[in-house]
């Protein structure tokens, strides 16, 4: 983790809850090192479980618990606007080829209706209604399907 990214990433960062005093537990891990934990499940698409503890100097569990806390304050989005407010002022960030993706967005009110949905598979016929064959009724059981 270079130090001029942390130093962007460090203010962001939720503060800790104090230590309980008598029963205080062990001691928290290096928020620096839970984010190099992070980048590196991203980076290298592993799971969790495959952090190596010694080498990033915490355990994957505690990477995914930190993302998790992290992501609830809210430190993404405003370390995002951090980021491109220093690409702007370095005159790096380009706005000529951008691109919008909404995938991520929930469809409000069931998105389109649908009449309005667009279908790429090939269209299938809806079976008629009474398309089940007649029940053999010779042994005395009523076929309920068809009204009295």
């Amino acid at each position: 983790m270079p130090d001029d990214l942390w130093d962007r990433v460090a203010p962001l960062l939720p503060p800790r809850p104090p230590r309980r005093r008598r029963y205080p537990g062990r001691l928290p891990v290096d928020d620096r090192a839970a984010l190099r934990g992070i980048v590196y499940v991203l980076r290298k698409g592993v799971s969790w479980a495959d952090v190596p503890t010694k080498r990033i100097g915490c355990s994957g569990v505690t990477a995914w618990r930190r993302l998790r806390d992290w992501t609830e304050a809210g430190v993404w989005p405003r370390l995002h606007e951090v980021l491109l407010a220093d690409l702007r002022r370095a005159g790096l960030l380009e706005m000529d080829d951008a691109a919008v993706d909404g995938s991520h967005v929930r469809a409000l009110k069931g998105g389109l209706t649908p009449d309005l949905r667009r279908s790429t598979g090939p269209v299938r016929e809806q079976a008629p209604p009474d398309h089940r064959p007649e029940r053999d009724t010779s042994c005395g059981v009523p076929d309920r399907r068809k009204p009295a």
